[in-house]
């Protein structure tokens, strides 16, 4: 039998690479229905992997019982918020849609006399809330926007019901715990797999893409939290109507990356129509005091695990969110970051192979 050639080893080579490949995307179909809450329990595992160790300490050594309340930790951080928000808004669906619809209906009111008779700028805001009155900003929007009763019903059929949401919450759940059972195990195989691929690079990169992953979901969770704790306050203390509901939607809002703002701009304009001025002052030093920490502690948060450019992080997190649904919050950053970090280690190998290569003027 004549050996082989290079040329054939290279045509075998190619076709078992392709029969991989293939195998990996019917693989992936296989899975499909698991996907999401397999997406979801790897990126809380990965984050919630330090305390998992540190309790393993505490506890005797015991992974058992570090991962018990690993998973406590996650459902009560991760999970339950998610839950309790998605389920206010899902059970108020009509009243959210018959809201929207009077939002866009509203016609600006009548100045109010105290405004007109403000020294010295008294005449100037009534010119400005006559202008603001015959520029019919809400038939503006109204012509300009979707319908709000369409997007609130893709939202909830893109979540689906309370029994199939439950479900991907518990399996979430179960599969993060028996990744963070064999954790290390894990950890090696992922590893090995980078190193496989590119060598040193490649090890880099999977670390890069954990130290993302855990940045991202700190940054992106705690900032909400934060933000829909403190703009909740707000509204309660000031008596806003729909309190609860305004919550979840913010805390959802923070988690989609559109900010605190989008619920409580419109709280505070409420407040100074149809309350007080008194109400409507505090909820817009709450309103801006959480924008501010929009601005501040998540960009801390994700730039103390990942040493990328911030920008990298938003555009993933906003374009991940628009290709992959809610778990691109996760995946378009790591894959932007992976990408830079790639590019900026080849072009730093180039240049030192070649240190007198002329630089532009």
């Amino acid at each position: 039998m004549p050996p082989h050639t290079p040329s054939s080893q290279q045509a075998r080579a190619v076709l078992a690479a392709m029969m991989a490949g293939v195998m990996v995307v019917f693989s992936l179909w296989v899975i499909r229905p698991f996907l999401p809450a397999a997406i979801w329990a790897v990126t809380i595992g990965v984050t919630t992997w330090p305390l998992l160790l540190r309790l393993q300490k505490i506890l005797w050594g015991s992974r058992g019982l570090a991962v018990t309340v690993t998973t406590i930790f996650a459902l009560l951080v991760f999970v339950l918020p998610f839950w309790l928000a998605t389920t206010v808004v899902m059970t108020h669906s009509g009243e959210l849609v018959n809201f929207s619809q009077n939002v866009i209906n509203f016609r600006i009111p009548a100045e109010p006399q105290w405004l007109a008779n403000l020294p010295l700028i008294g005449h100037r805001t009534t010119a400005l809330w006559h202008k603001i009155e015959n520029a019919r900003l809400p038939q503006l929007l109204d012509s300009m926007l979707p319908d709000a009763g369409q997007i609130i019903r893709w939202a909830l059929s893109y979540l689906g019901g309370f029994s199939i949401l439950a479900l991907q919450f518990l399996l979430t759940l179960i599969i993060m715990a028996v990744i963070q059972t064999k954790g290390e195990a894990a950890a090696q195989l992922m590893t090995d797999f980078g190193q496989a691929l590119a060598g040193k690079r490649g090890k880099d990169m999977v670390f890069l893409a954990g130290r993302t992953i855990r940045g991202v979901a700190i940054g992106v969770t705690v900032t909400a939290l934060v933000e829909t704790a403190v703009g909740g306050i707000g509204l309660e203390i000031t008596g806003m109507p729909w309190a609860s509901v305004l919550i979840a939607i913010t805390f959802m809002a923070c988690l989609l990356q559109a900010g605190p703002g989008v619920t409580l701009i419109p709280a505070v304009l409420w407040m100074f129509f149809f309350k007080d001025l008194t109400s409507a002052i505090i909820l817009l030093v709450v309103t801006i005091l959480t924008i501010v920490i929009d601005n501040l502690l998540r960009p801390y948060l994700i730039r103390k695990q990942a040493n990328i450019p911030l920008i990298l992080i938003m555009v993933g997190v906003m374009g991940g969110l628009a290709g992959f649904g809610l778990v691109g919050i996760f995946i378009g950053p790591v894959i932007l970051s992976v990408t830079y970090t790639l590019i900026k280690s080849w072009l730093s190998e180039a240049k030192s192979d070649n240190p007198t290569a002329p630089t532009a003027p």
